[in-house]
């Protein structure tokens, strides 16, 4: 990557392959449009990494993905990071970040379904181990939909199978918004 132009920032791994993996099948080159998609280890980073790359640090434009469940923790971590607009109605939305209506692994099962969801596993060759995460005791009463969010949000080598699966039904929710939201020419930075 030559020059950074934007950031996206993501709570983890599996959120990173889900937006490098939709921007391929877009057609997109993130890399060669100075666009880095950032895993931050936890949305409790996030002022860190706001801070690092927004206005306060390299005044990089920034978009990002979050659960709706982490909204407020988002929140504060961009006011910390002199990013005040996150508190404001629509804010978020302003700032280009987007809420997942759960999180990104209820996206992708709600997208597909249950039994797409499952026969990707199985062809990516995780059946095994999505059995026996199904089997253990913390996990026996759940539904299939809850223990397949729970499996996947650890299965990074299922991750890009699965958002193929999942293609333009996946395309239209906040991955392609947060990816998109880069291809703008008009993408400002972020003013303190």
């Amino acid at each position: 990557m030559e020059t950074l132009r934007a950031v996206v920032l993501v709570e983890g791994d599996s959120d990173r392959v889900a937006l490098r993996t939709l921007a391929d099948r877009c057609g997109r080159d993130l890399a060669a449009e100075g666009i880095d998609v950032v895993a931050m280890g936890g949305i409790t980073n996030t002022r860190a990494f706001a801070s690092h790359y927004g206005p306060r640090g390299l005044g990089v434009p920034l978009a990002g993905l979050y659960d709706a469940a982490d909204e407020a923790k988002l929140q504060r971590g961009l006011v910390a990071a002199g990013l005040e607009a996150a508190l404001v109605p629509g804010g978020l939305t302003a700032l280009n970040f987007y809420k997942c209506s759960r999180d990104l692994e209820d996206e992708l099962i709600r997208a597909l379904g249950v039994e797409a969801v499952q026969a990707v596993i199985e062809a990516a060759g995780e059946a095994r181990s999505l059995r026996l995460l199904a089997g253990t005791p913390a996990q026996r009463g759940w539904r299939r939909e809850e223990v397949l969010r729970r499996f996947l949000g650890g299965a990074v080598r299922t991750q890009g199978t699965l958002r193929g699966a999942a293609g333009r039904r996946v395309a239209a929710g906040p991955c392609a918004r947060a990816v998109g939201c880069c291809a703008r020419p008009n993408l400002r930075r972020t003013r303190i």
